[in-house]
């Protein structure tokens, strides 16, 4: 071999190296957010730009959530930064079940309130750190940051869905709020100005109030919603998020939804939109 050419490889070698890196470094510098199709029930993906992947609830099907997670997941990654329980009603829980028993699970997150003997055992089995959030407490994943808006202490929950975990995700300008399935009495103590908002309890009409809509000002509403007798999501709702000419879209009818931000724009990916 010539030095012209061990040299052309060389360059090209070196070429090849700085092609991956831009693309690594461009890659990582994007949030994304995964609103999974689950059918009646909640489940939501988080790929941080420092590679951390956390799930927010897991939907009511099992065997769904593995399949879900195998899309956006490596084959060969069974281990997942943080799972957040926001209730322990079964179409938020049961995935989450099935997600302990096949992935490591570094750090669980949820109330402490509800019984579920199943994820109790489980939570107890993992390697993992657990931690029952209440208002005000705080996670830090390299620039992602989330807070605890709901519950305080010392709240009542005469119903499940008000014992929701709220939590707040910030990331540099773009800002998501995750609700679980509270009613718009609780919806009413939180006041924070957010981009994305994950509708409450899948639309139903004792949630996302005009009031509420009024202070946070989303720019684009998602709802988590499947084939269900409940009216899910109600057209008061639905109606509401039109008025306020907030972009709307849903599970039931635009699949698996992805949120890509770099911290200033949102780019939404899905099949069906």
């Amino acid at each position: 071999m010539n030095k012209k050419v061990g040299g052309i490889i060389l360059c090209l070698f070196f070429l090849n190296i700085l092609s991956w890196s831009i693309v690594f470094y461009f890659h990582n510098s994007y949030l994304e957010v995964v609103f999974f199709d689950v059918n009646q029930g909640d489940a939501i993906f988080i790929e941080t730009p420092s590679k951390n992947q956390i799930l927010i609830d897991g939907g009511p099907s099992r065997q769904r959530i593995i399949e879900k997670l195998n899309q956006e997941m490596p084959f060969w990654d069974k281990t997942i930064d943080l799972i957040v329980l926001t209730h322990t009603d079964k179409d938020h829980i049961n995935g989450l079940i099935q997600v302990l028993k096949e992935y490591e699970v570094k750090n669980i997150i949820w109330t402490g309130i509800g019984e579920n003997q199943e994820w109790n055992d489980l939570i107890q089995k993992q390697e993992a750190n657990v931690y029952e959030l209440r208002k005000g407490s705080k996670i830090v994943f390299s620039n992602v940051f989330f807070e605890t808006l709901y519950p305080d202490k010392g709240d009542n929950f005469p119903e499940s869905n008000d014992s929701s975990l709220v939590l707040k995700m910030d990331y540099l300008e773009s800002s998501f709020l995750f609700t679980g399935d509270i009613t718009s009495k609780k919806e009413n103590l939180i006041n924070n100005d957010i981009d994305v908002l994950k509708v409450a309890h899948h639309g139903s009409s004792y949630s996302t109030s005009e009031d509420f809509l009024k202070v946070t000002t989303p720019e684009l509403a998602i709802i988590q919603v499947g084939n269900n007798s409940y009216g899910h999501p109600s057209e008061e709702v639905l109606t509401r998020l039109r008025n306020f000419d907030i972009k709307t879209l849903r599970t039931d009818i635009n699949g698996d939804i992805k949120i890509i931000s770099d911290g200033k724009k949102l780019k939404i990916i899905s099949k069906k939109i």
